[in-house]
C-alpha cells in the first residue's frame, strides 16, 4: 500500500525527501510543520487520546494548523483571537448604568444638601416670639401670622415714585391674615388693619418693660407700630384665644421682588379697577402681573366698593395665586427660575427665630392649596363698626376658634 500522498510513488520521489530536481535552481521553500507545545501525550497517542494525526498536504505542502487557525490558539474575527491580538471583552453594559446612576444620584444628593444650607442661611429669624407672654395653649395643627409692611427698606427714590409707596418712615401693617394649616385642609383668615382690638399686658421687645393692660381699644395694625410683630402676635393671641407658631412678614420691596423673580403671576381680576393712590389700572378678566402691578393690586383700596375688606379678599386671592406660581413644576425644576425665586423671596422675608425652611414650604404649600380649591380663605366674621373701627363677632371667633384649635372643619364664615 502506498501511504504517500495522491500522485506521489517511490517512482517519482526521486532518491532524497521530497521532490527530485536536476535543475542548478534551488528548490522553492516548502511549507513545514509546526510545533504546538503542549502536554506530552503518552507514547503512541497524541493530545486528544487517540494516533496521532497525520499531517495533509494542502496546496503543494503540509497543512501546520494555519489554515485550520490553530496556529495562534484559535479562530475568529481581528480581536477575536486570530492571532493579531488579545479578545476584546464585550462592554459590561450593567456595570456603566450602575456608576452613571451613583454619580448621578450623588450630584443630585450634593445639590439638594447645599441648596438647603444656603437657603437656611438666607432666612432673616429676627422675630423672637419668646418674648411674647401670657400665651394661649397650642392647639392641633399650625398657626401662621403672615404679615405685608408698608417697609420701604431697599427702595431707592426712583423705585419709590415708580412703585408709588410713598416715603413714610419706619413700616407699619398693610395686611394681617392667619393661615392655618392641618388635616382639614388650609383655612386663611384675613384680620383688617382696621379691627377694633384691645391691648393686652406686654412685654417691650427692646425694653423688656412689663406694660400693664388698660383695656385701650385701638385698630389692629397700631399694635405693630407700637412695639412690632412680638405686641401684635400678642395682641392677636391675646383677642382671638390662638395660639400663633410663626411669623412671617414681607415688605414693598420683597414682595415685587418676588414676582418678578417668578416670572409674574397670572390672576382673574374680578372687577375694572383703577386707583391713583396706588397706581393700578386694571381690565376685568384674566391677565399676568409684573412685580409692580401686582404691588398696586394688593395694596388698591380706595376703587373697590368695600373698602378694606373686599382689599383683604384680592390680597388672599394673589396670595394664593403666587404661591401656586411658586410652587409649579416650572419654577420648581427651573434652577434659573428657582434659585432667584428663592434668593428673592428669602431675602425679603422675616420671620420667627424657630422658623425652618421645611415650615416655610408647608406655609406655601398650603396657601397653593386654598387657591386650588383645598382649603377656604375668609375675613374674620364681623358684627358692625364703631368708630370707624370693624368689630368682630365674638360668638362666631369663638367658634371659629375651636374648630381651628381641633383641627376641624371649619364651618364659620366670614364677611
Amino acid at each position: 500500500m502506498n501511504d504517500w500522498p495522491e500522485a506521489w510513488s517511490d517512482d517519482n520521489r526521486g532518491g532524497r525527501y521530497g521532490r527530485g530536481s536536476a535543475s542548478a535552481q534551488p528548490e522553492s521553500a516548502r511549507v513545514m510543520r509546526q510545533v504546538r507545545r503542549g502536554r506530552p501525550a503518552p507514547p503512541g497517542q497524541d493530545a486528544y487520546g487517540g494516533v496521532p494525526q497525520q499531517p495533509h498536504y494542502v496546496d503543494g505542502g503540509y497543512d501546520s494548523g494555519y489554515n485550520t487557525g490553530q496556529v495562534y490558539g484559535g479562530g475568529g474575527g481581528r480581536g477575536g483571537g486570530d492571532g493579531y491580538g488579545p479578545q476584546r471583552p464585550a462592554p459590561d453594559w450593567r456595570r456603566r448604568v450602575k456608576w452613571t446612576a451613583i454619580t448621578l444620584v450623588t450630584v443630585l444628593l450634593v445639590t439638594t444638601v447645599a441648596t438647603y444650607f444656603w437657603a437656611d442661611s438666607k432666612l432673616n429669624r429676627e422675630v423672637d416670639l419668646s418674648k411674647v407672654i401670657e400665651r394661649p395653649e397650642k392647639g392641633e395643627g399650625t398657626n401662621y401670622l403672615i404679615v405685608g409692611s408698608d417697609s420701604r427698606a431697599g427702595l431707592s427714590d426712583e423705585d419709590k415714585k415708580r412703585l408709588r409707596t410713598g416715603s413714610s418712615e419706619g413700616k407699619r401693617t398693610d395686611s394681617m391674615m392667619i393661615l392655618h394649616t392641618g388635616s382639614n385642609g388650609p383655612t386663611l383668615i384675613s384680620l383688617p388693619r382696621d379691627s377694633n382690638v384691645e391691648i393686652p399686658t406686654f412685654k417691650g421687645s427692646e425694653s423688656g418693660k412689663t406694660y400693664q393692660g388698660t383695656g385701650r381699644q385701638v385698630k389692629l395694625n397700631a399694635a405693630y407700630a407700637e412695639d412690632g410683630p412680638e405686641l401684635l402676635v400678642r395682641t392677636v393671641e391675646f383677642n382671638t384665644g390662638l395660639h400663633i407658631d410663626h411669623y412671617v412678614e414681607i415688605g414693598f420691596a420683597g414682595f415685587a421682588n418676588i414676582v418678578d423673580a417668578a416670572g409674574g403671576v397670572e390672576i382673574d381680576i374680578p372687577q375694572d379697577i383703577k386707583d391713583t393712590k396706588s397706581g393700578a389700572d386694571f381690565r376685568k378678566g384674566k391677565q399676568t402681573l409684573n412685580g409692580e402691578e401686582a404691588l398696586a393690586f394688593v395694596r388698591t383700596r380706595y376703587a373697590l366698593a368695600g373698602s378694606d375688606l373686599d382689599r383683604t379678599k384680592n390680597q388672599q386671592k394673589f396670595l394664593s395665586a403666587l404661591a401656586n406660581q411658586v410652587a409649579t413644576p416650572g419654577t420648581v425644576l427651573n434652577p434659573f427660575r428657582l434659585y432667584p425665586t428663592m434668593g428673592a423671596g428669602l431675602d425679603s422675608l422675616i420671620v420667627d427665630k424657630d422658623m425652618g425652611l421645611f415650615d416655610l414650604a408647608d406655609m406655601f404649600w398650603s396657601m397653593k392649596g386654598v387657591s386650588g380649591g383645598e382649603g377656604t380663605s375668609m375675613n374674620m366674621p364681623l358684627a358692625g363698626s364703631s368708630g370707624g373701627n370693624l368689630l368682630w363677632d365674638k360668638d362666631k371667633v369663638k367658634q371659629l376658634v375651636n374648630q381651628l384649635n381641633n383641627d376641624e372643619k371649619v364651618t364659620v364664615t366670614g364677611d
